[in-house]
């Protein structure tokens, strides 16, 4: 039995890094789409979305979660990948709505991608429902989890909590995608408060704390020349970090 789920999880594997080298026509239309804004086309250029969304087997019809994120960019093109018989949620806490406010105005304008479910939550209470996401989507923020600075709007997260709310938001065999900047290793989450950088060791062990299945990685945004100390704003390395990329599963 184990030597069969083996084979099984090797050639679903295979199958998702074939999606990733043959981008569906779907994606690759979401991604053209000449609706979107220039900033976001020149966003693409470092955020490779198509890949992105291949790797992370994006699908017509699925039900999506952007957790934190910020204005809608990845809102926006799992939206147009997903179509009219999917869904896609926003899902921001005060503090990232805040932060996020003026790229919100402009992306939902006029009623522009009123298909997206924007929802402004607090992070006890992240409103995502039980078993009912195909894909819970993390992109950069993570680290957040574990960042804390009361005085500007980001009290502290029970992270533990937080990640149990994804895990119940998935359906059994959804997937959580989870991208960030990468730490020193062995620096486990200290690294959020000065650097907004976690270890990617911590990161695979404290979701897997919570019943999801690290089930593949994707090397399309790493830096082995990025300086691991710099916080990621630094002039010499913002844009440029070393970043990796996890998708887990629900089993």
């Amino acid at each position: 039995m184990k030597k069969l789920t083996l084979i099984v999880v090797i050639m679903f594997s295979v199958a998702r890094l074939a999606l990733a080298d043959e981008i569906p026509r779907y994606i690759s239309t979401a991604v053209s789409a000449p609706e979107r804004s220039s900033d976001d086309r020149e966003r693409d250029f470092r955020d490779k979305p198509a890949e992105l969304m291949a790797f992370a087997g994006i699908a017509p019809g699925q039900v999506v979660a952007d957790i934190f994120g910020g204005a809608g960019y990845w809102s926006e093109l799992f939206a147009r990948a997903v179509g009219p018989q999917g869904h896609v949620d926003l899902v921001n806490n005060v503090g990232y709505f805040n932060f996020a406010r003026d790229g919100l105005k402009t992306r939902f304008a006029d009623g522009r991608m009123s298909e997206i479910g924007l929802h402004v939550v607090e992070s006890c209470d992240l409103e995502l429902g039980k078993e009912r996401l195909d894909l819970a989507v993390i992109f950069m923020s993570y680290h957040d989890l574990y960042y804390v600075d009361p005085a500007s709007g980001w009290p502290r997260i029970d992270a533990a909590d937080f990640l149990e709310q994804v895990r119940a938001s998935l359906k059994p065999g959804g997937h959580l995608l989870i991208v960030d900047h990468a730490a020193k290793a062995g620096t486990g989450s200290s690294a959020a408060q000065d650097l907004h950088r976690i270890d990617e060791r911590f990161t695979q062990s404290d979701i897997e704390r919570h019943g999801l299945v690290l089930e593949q990685t994707w090397g399309g945004y790493r830096n082995p020349g990025d300086d691991l100390g710099k916080l990621v704003f630094d002039p010499s390395v913002r844009g440029k970090t070393d970043r990796f990329v996890h998708l887990y599963r629900r089993p």
